[in-house]
């Protein structure tokens, strides 16, 4: 009996096809899940990831609020013209603190994942306000509310700790002074020497012009002012994780 005259009676038999499906599958399932069970991370470690500050967390709730990530990914993919245009690809670790991720394919507007330093603050809360003034093309509709909506957030240490219980590592000085810190990331006479330790590469300044308010429009510009940002990729290796 030829190979093909076994197969046939394979494919003509439903509950032999159905158990070596079964079989096939199973083999396949514990290929892929069995491995896990030894390893301590599936992600792979890269200096210089924190979890976010307090203002830049409140950022990027207002980010998923306002329905953002509908238009605009953050995920370079590692193809020459992605890298080329957005830079560095995106590493699965820049996305390990992130819930929900911030991923997608739907690019109505460009990819996010490294915009952070690109722009200034001016540049961003010009662009969000009136989007058509900075990018005639734009068709992004503009979100100038933002800078007379005050920053309101009932308990910013349970913020955190919502964080912490869903693994992001927020240590217990992180939370006792969340609110402080939140503060001072947007008040550029602020001492932030605490917040600096706690949250490296924070970025410091009245993110929307306004150092008397502390606004909507602050938090999402720290929030974008971070992006991409935490990672040397000058002394990072593709190969090896750091040269």
């Amino acid at each position: 009996m030829s190979i093909l005259d076994k197969h046939a009676i394979l494919e003509k038999n439903a509950s032999l096809l159905f158990l070596g499906s079964l079989v096939v599958v199973t083999i396949g399932g514990i290929v892929e899940i069995v491995p896990l069970f030894y390893l301590e991370n599936t992600i792979e470690k890269v200096e210089g990831m924190r979890p976010y500050a307090p203002l830049e967390l409140a950022g990027r709730d207002i980010y998923i609020r306002e329905g953002c990530y509908v238009c605009h990914s953050q995920m370079i993919r590692p193809f020459r013209d992605e890298v080329e245009r957005y830079g560095h690809y995106s590493l699965a670790a820049e996305s390990m603190y992130d819930h929900p991720f911030q991923w997608g394919s739907k690019r109505t507007g460009p990819d996010l994942a490294r915009v952070g330093d690109r722009y200034s603050n001016e540049w961003h809360v010009q662009h969000l306000s009136d989007p058509r003034s900075v990018v005639p093309e734009s068709i992004m509709p503009g979100y100038a509310f933002l800078k007379e909506t005050p920053l309101k957030i009932t308990n910013v240490s349970m913020m955190l700790q919502a964080n912490r219980t869903v693994t992001v590592p927020y240590t217990d000085a992180m939370i006792a002074e969340a609110e402080a810190d939140l503060k001072a990331q947007a008040d550029p006479n602020a001492d932030t020497t605490g917040l600096l330790e706690r949250y490296p590469k924070a970025k410091v300044g009245d993110f929307d012009g306004d150092p008397a308010k502390l606004t909507e429009m602050d938090a999402l510009v720290a929030y974008l002012q971070m992006l991409g940002t935490l990672v040397d990729f000058s002394t990072y290796d593709d190969a090896t994780g750091y040269r």
